[in-house]
Order: C-alpha cells, then sequence, then structure tokens
C-alpha cells in the first residue's frame, strides 16, 4: 500500500482550534476514565503479549498511551498527533515509562513508518473530527504488520440518548451532528459508517463491539464532564455550522447536563469500536 499524498493541517484537522482547547484535555481525560474499564477487556481479547510494537494515532494527551503502556508492559509504544501541546503532557504523563513509549508529531494521512512496522494499531476519538476518514484508516492498516490488530474507537452522535430533558435533546443529536459535520466535511456518523470504509481494505475478522457509557456504568459527575467538555469547547463551531444559536446550544448542553446529574435521570451513548485482523498477503 503507497503513503496517502501529504496535504496542509488545516486541511487534515478542521477542528484544530477545538482539539487544542483546554477543554478536549479535560475531555479526553473524563472519556478515558468512562471508557477505558470497557474497552480494556477488548484489548486483552487480541492474545497479544511480550515484546510488541504499539501506535497510537492521534495519541493527545497520551491518557490512553499510559493505559496501553501499563497492560501491555513488555511492549514499546508510538503515539503520534498533530498538537504539540497535547504531546507535551503526554510525554509528562509518560515519563515513567521511560524509553519505550514515545511521542513525536505526525499525520495520520501520511504516517512516517514503514509499512508493517506495527503488531496493533489504535486510533481513538479521532476519525469523527478528520475528512477522509477512508484514507486516514488506509495508512493504519499499511503500517500494521500481517495478522496485526486494528483498533478503531468511532464515535457517532446518532447514538445518544438521556430522559427526562426539559428540552429536544432527542432533537439536537438528530439534526445537529449531520449539519455541522457537513459545515467541516467531517463524519459525525463515522461508528456506523466506519464497517463498510473498512471492508474495502486488507484486514479480516471484523468485529464491531460497543462500549456503554450511561448512568448506571459510569459515575455521573464523569459523564457529566464530558458534556460540560463538550459544551465549553464546542457551542460556537455549533451556533456556525448547525440551526442552532449559541444561547440555545448552552442551554441545550446545561439541559442534559442537568438530567445526567438528575438521580431519576437516565443517559447513555454507545461508542462504538472496530476492530480487525490485518491480512496475510
Amino acid at each position: 500500500m503507497s503513503r496517502c499524498p501529504p496535504v496542509s493541517d488545516q486541511d487534515n484537522n478542521p477542528q484544530h482550534a477545538q482539539m487544542a482547547d483546554e477543554s478536549m484535555v479535560r475531555n479526553l481525560a473524563h472519556q478515558a476514565i468512562a471508557i477505558w474499564p470497557q474497552e480494556v477487556a477488548i484489548f486483552r481479547g487480541y492474545g497479544l503479549e511480550g515484546g510488541l510494537r504499539i501506535l497510537d494515532v492521534g495519541c493527545g494527551t497520551g491518557e490512553i498511551t499510559a493505559r496501553l503502556a501499563e497492560l501491555y508492559p513488555e511492549a514499546s509504544l508510538i503515539g503520534v498527533d498533530l498538537i504539540e501541546d497535547h504531546l507535551g503532557i503526554a510525554r509528562q504523563r509518560a515519563a515513567v515509562f521511560g524509553g519505550r513509549v514515545r511521542f513525536q508529531t505526525a499525520d495520520a494521512f501520511a504516517l512516517p513508518f514503514e509499512d508493517d512496522s506495527f503488531d496493533l494499531v489504535v486510533c481513538r476519538h479521532m476519525l469523527q473530527a478528520v475528512p477522509r476518514p477512508e484514507a486516514a484508516m488506509a495508512e493504519m492498516v499499511r503500517v500494521c504488520r500481517p495478522s496485526g490488530r486494528l483498533h478503531l474507537l468511532v464515535e457517532d452522535y446518532g447514538m445518544i440518548h438521556m430522559h427526562p430533558t426539559r428540552l429536544d435533546a432527542d432533537r439536537f443529536w438528530v439534526e445537529g451532528p449531520p449539519s455541522y459535520g457537513s459545515g467541516v466535511g467531517t463524519d459525525l456518523h463515522i461508528g456506523r459508517t466506519a464497517f463498510a470504509k473498512l471492508r474495502h481494505l486488507p484486514v479480516e475478522e471484523i468485529a464491531q463491539h460497543y462500549v456503554v457509557v450511561d448512568t448506571l456504568r459510569v459515575p455521573r459527575e464523569t459523564f457529566a464532564a464530558i458534556w460540560e467538555a463538550w459544551r465549553d469547547g464546542y457551542v460556537d463551531e455549533i451556533a456556525s455550522h448547525t440551526r442552532f444559536t449559541r444561547e440555545e446550544a448552552v442551554a441545550l448542553f446545561d439541559d442534559m447536563i442537568a438530567c445526567i446529574r438528575n438521580p431519576d435521570g437516565y443517559a447513555v451513548w454507545q461508542v462504538p469500536i472496530l476492530t480487525a485482523r490485518k491480512r496475510r498477503t
């Protein structure tokens, strides 16, 4: 497989400002707390061990890179991202692991690694935020070794429900993501469309898993903190690319946060995780 031709960082990351905002640091931390306890079982199911080489694409602040380093104590890991401030946080977090965990600036569309380099390639919370996700997926498959594993957490904003709410949260999640995605050129329903994209790549054993982030499995304050970070980082963008004004978006998020914190409220976000094995040629 050939590398994708490089394009500008802005072309590859139209949500750069939101991803670089301090709210995203909070978001990544609370998402890791909410998701990892269920997701780790998927990693354990791969049966990988020993001196693995692991790549974390779009690693952000290294929340999961560090957890993977603990899970695979003999592995060497590389995390790549476009946001240098996040990589600085990641390096501090992973310093305890010494030289077996390192981070570098790199573009997911033109990974600076040879073909067949990694036993496990991980990408979480990224593909919904970039254009041409199939091209980024192809790069991840390229650098994965034959019989190696691909692990993609692919968000889908049509898989969010909660009750009771004072405002129409369901309508917000039905109308908002397609409009916003169209405005910035990304697929906010990648959780359901990635399967078809992956099928056209040289992989096998494709499986779709779901982590259930809800008010029964996740502490309400952790769940609410994810929504607070989304509110703080995205309401201006929502106002620019959807029919919802900034004031309406803030009110909707505040209403959903109140539902999450309400002892009688129930909220759920189903988070798809797509896995596959690279075919031997």
